[in-house]
């Protein structure tokens, strides 16, 4: 008999604090791909807790949340933790996440950098923060739904690496979405 599980495909989300944009992530994930994709977020630094914004956003789409917490990226690598899940996919989701120098993944995992501008560092209005966190939201959640989509048993590391950078390049900050 097949275990199910060994089909999964393990994902991590980077970000600096692991405290809004790769947790959201993570949770986006976790929904969109579920059945095939695994995924776990955590940070180079990370604040200790969830944004309670990020954690609002995601009750209100029902999303479970009791389980997010701040990590620490060593407990993804082997020389943090040797029982770390083998990844396939790690995605920076902000810029000083992505010019770090990372640990070595298990598993070899292929990489991209996903920036999405940080919703923590919005001053303002509650609702203008509330539309910072949306937007993070829907800039994810697109690109993940992109990246859930694409063939993956049919398309070689080389195209699959093209997609995936061109996966980060969508939505951009700069760019108006479609």
């Amino acid at each position: 008999m097949t275990d199910p599980q060994s089909n999964l495909k393990h994902v991590l989300f980077l970000c600096t604090h692991n405290s809004a944009r790769s947790v959201l992530a993570e949770s986006i994930m976790n929904r969109v791909g579920a059945g095939r994709f695994k995924a776990y977020s955590a940070g180079s630094m990370p604040s200790g807790r969830i944004n309670p914004h990020a954690i609002h956003l995601l009750q209100h789409l029902n999303y479970p949340t009791d389980h997010l917490r701040s990590k620490a990226w060593d407990e993804f690598s082997k020389a943090g933790n040797p029982d770390a899940p083998d990844l396939d996919f790690v995605f920076t989701v902000c810029d000083n996440a992505a010019g770090e120098v990372c640990p070595i993944w298990p598993g070899q995992p292929m990489s991209a950098h996903w920036g999405i501008p940080d919703p923590s560092a919005v001053q303002g209005t509650e609702a203008e923060v509330a539309l910072a966190f949306a937007e993070a939201y829907r800039q994810l959640n697109s690109r993940i739904t992109l990246f859930c989509a694409l063939p993956m048993a049919s398309i070689d590391r080389l195209s699959l690496q093209r997609r995936l950078d061109e996966i980060g390049k969508s939505f951009a900050p700069d760019e108006p979405a479609a």
